[in-house]
């Protein structure tokens, strides 16, 4: 905003007014539904919104829906009107503030208390107002006003109080345009990663034998001998790096060292150049490619080692040091499926090199392996593509939040 004037820093030719202050309560009106008890509700007919409802679809979840009977409808309409289009149902309670835009004019009712009714009577553009419950300045402004001893309240007068600046209709149209087709894309990308998930999950139900089977349902061309059992210790052993003590490491470094807590993210503490050289040297260290297991915590995550150079906190970080029998981008997949010996039913949270090693595997021959790998390798990139542009997608309306809105 511009510093003194209520102007976004981001905004479409032809508009230079400052935005207007007001209320709510002075653009459209602001009230609840006639309640509906819950013994009143069907397994169809009209759809019966509450703020659990309201709340997954602003997260793009799916939630299990309520209706009513139309004939209720008609009657509970009658008294107190029609949601329309361009409406908005914001939830009063739980996740306070969530908004849902009311997309046609079909017949929808919702939950008293729970959900508050903005009629909008096309004096705000419905996308754009739906947008302003998402901004920081709004989000800010309800965390100051709600909190009631340990429970959130959003109440209609609160509502009907909340401030808003408001530009002219016209470019309130563009940008509800702009984010309409924002948004658009990211449910897109969305969707997109959401089934490579769901494909990627079939793959491997389909792509890996069963209990008791000897092969998979669904194979590549030129492959029918019988997988093999085995269990990991019978083609490798379980190693893990060098102990660090904590008096060797420091906030600042020349080499990330990695403890359970950091694994997979950022390090929060480092070890010199120099024992890092000498350790890795002179005890076990991972070659590009092996698969790093954590075995304390959220026991079974696994990082592929790239060939960094960093260093792994002992006995909670390890992996699986085999010969050319097993293919990495194969036992990456399978470590996806596994079920650990000893483990299964389990309270422990500790994973032990026997629990490893005594967990059984069925493995094709190499080449096999191989074809199976680089399958899951590449829908994997595509999984990471789509996980990539989502994130973008989404850091980019974060930001128009923050530029398009005053």
């Amino acid at each position: 905003m511009t510093e003194g004037k209520k102007i976004p820093e981001i905004r479409f030719k032809g508009f230079t007014d400052e935005w207007e202050q007001c209320e709510l309560g002075e653009l459209l009106g602001i009230t609840s539904a006639s309640r509906v008890h819950k013994n009143e509700w069907t397994k169809s007919g009209v759809p019966f919104f509450r703020s659990s409802d309201v709340v997954a679809d602003y997260k793009g979840l799916k939630n299990n829906k309520a209706f009513i009977s139309f004939d209720l409808y008609e009657e509970l309409s009658n008294k107190s009107g029609c949601v329309k289009k361009d409406d908005l149902l914001v939830t009063g309670g739980g996740s306070i503030g969530i908004p849902y835009l009311v997309k046609t004019n079909e017949p929808l009712y919702f939950k008293d208390a729970d959900l508050l009714w903005l009629k909008n009577s096309n004096n705000i553009n419905g996308y754009f107002l739906y947008t302003f419950f998402s901004t920081l300045f709004f989000r800010r402004y309800v965390s100051s006003i709600t909190h009631i001893g340990t429970i959130s309240h959003y109440t209609i007068e609160q509502a009907k109080s909340t401030p808003i600046n408001i530009s002219e209709k016209k470019e309130q149209d563009k940008v509800g345009k702009y984010l309409t087709n924002l948004d658009s894309l990211i449910t897109l990308h969305q969707q997109k990663y959401d089934k490579l998930l769901n494909v990627k999950k079939a793959m491997l139900e389909k792509m890996f034998p069963k209990k008791d089977a000897d092969a998979p349902e669904i194979r590549f061309k030129g492959f029918s001998d019988k997988w093999e059992e085995r269990n990991l210790g019978d083609i490798g052993s379980v190693v893990m790096n060098k102990r660090v003590f904590k008096e060797q490491t420091s906030y600042e470094g020349d080499v990330p060292f990695y403890k359970i807590g950091t694994f997979g993210s950022k390090p929060d503490a480092f070890i010199s150049k120099e024992l890092f050289e000498e350790y890795k040297s002179k005890y076990p260290y991972p070659d590009k490619g092996d698969l790093l297991i954590s075995a304390s915590g959220s026991i079974g995550r696994i990082v592929e080692y790239i060939g960094n150079d960093e260093y792994f906190q002992d006995s909670n970080i390890v992996w699986l040091k085999h010969d050319n029998r097993i293919i990495n981008s194969f036992l990456k997949q399978f470590y996806s499926v596994i079920k650990w010996s000893g483990l299964e039913g389990s309270t422990i949270k500790r994973l032990y090199n026997k629990n490893i090693l005594e967990t059984s595997i069925s493995l094709p021959i190499p080449k096999e392996q191989t074809k199976i790998g680089n399958f899951f390798k590449n829908l994997d990139t595509l999984i990471t593509l789509h996980q990539s542009e989502l994130k973008k997608l989404k850091n980019i309306k974060k930001a128009c939040l923050e530029k398009m809105f005053v």
